[in-house]
């Protein structure tokens, strides 16, 4: 028996009559056109979806907005010129009221900078305000009425209110303190004359404390230079180098 298949020749061409054609020959390449019509209407098709599910879903499922971002409304500083702490301070302490306004639903009371000790004592003594939150300053270079603003705010526990009393002084003018008041104002005045240099009288200790003695200038004053200055070398050459900190001569012990 003998093996009668047909030998193909090697260099016959190679058919496939049940090939299929490739994507790019089945489908039309689509024009610009098409292109930007068949995503619009994508986009929308998805944007009805959307519109659909937010109608049929069900109304209990939206939480409200809370009413400050639901319509948002801008404070207003008022007159607080009536208020119950104002009007007791007035009649309390003669002439130490100078204004009194609200904001934001915080009471700030003005006062003459040379009452302020018996401002306090009066509040602290009269009207609770037994706490004392914070003691700082702003500076506001040029003000006729003087340059910085010495900021006390005060707390009491027995309705948890707040006042806030704002006093104005020059840049040469000294006030009292209010260490007597309140004994946390210690550190608090300490760090309005290193980083203000405003002088605080009867201090018990009145000294840097967030520089060092010796520190070339007050660092939150707005004419500080952001770039920083000589810090020290200027008035002790001996002790700080040029441009350093606190340091002493390695030959007295190294860093201080």
């Amino acid at each position: 028996m003998t093996d009668e298949t047909p030998k193909i020749p090697e260099d016959a061409p190679v058919t496939d009559d049940t090939a299929t054609p490739s994507p790019a020959e089945a489908k039309p390449k689509l024009t610009d056109e098409e292109k930007a019509a068949k995503i619009a209407a994508a986009k929308a098709k998805a944007a009805a979806k959307k519109a659909t599910d937010a109608a049929d879903a069900p109304e209990e499922d939206a939480e409200p907005k809370p009413p400050w971002e639901d319509k948002p409304v801008s404070p207003e500083r008022t007159d607080a010129a009536d208020d119950p702490e104002v009007v007791a301070l007035a009649q309390g302490v003669e002439g130490s009221v100078l204004a009194a306004g609200r904001f934001a639903g915080e009471l700030t009371v003005t006062i003459p900078a040379a009452k302020v000790v018996e401002i306090c004592s009066f509040l602290k003594k009269e009207r609770g305000f037994a706490f004392l939150v914070d003691l700082t300053a702003i500076d506001w270079p040029g003000r006729e009425e003087g340059r910085f603003d010495v900021v006390y705010w005060m707390h009491r526990f027995d309705d948890e209110f707040r006042l806030r009393l704002v006093a104005a002084v020059a840049e040469d003018q000294i006030i009292e303190s209010v260490t007597a008041v309140w004994k946390v104002a210690n550190w608090m005045e300490r760090e309005v004359y290193d980083l203000y240099g405003i002088v605080f009288a009867n201090h018990p200790s009145l000294e840097r404390i967030l520089t060092w003695e010796g520190f070339n200038g007050h660092p939150l004053r707005k004419d500080f230079p952001l770039e920083g200055i000589d810090t020290g070398a200027a008035i002790y050459p001996d002790v700080y180098p040029s441009g350093g900190g606190p340091l002493v001569n390695d030959d007295e012990g190294g860093e201080a």
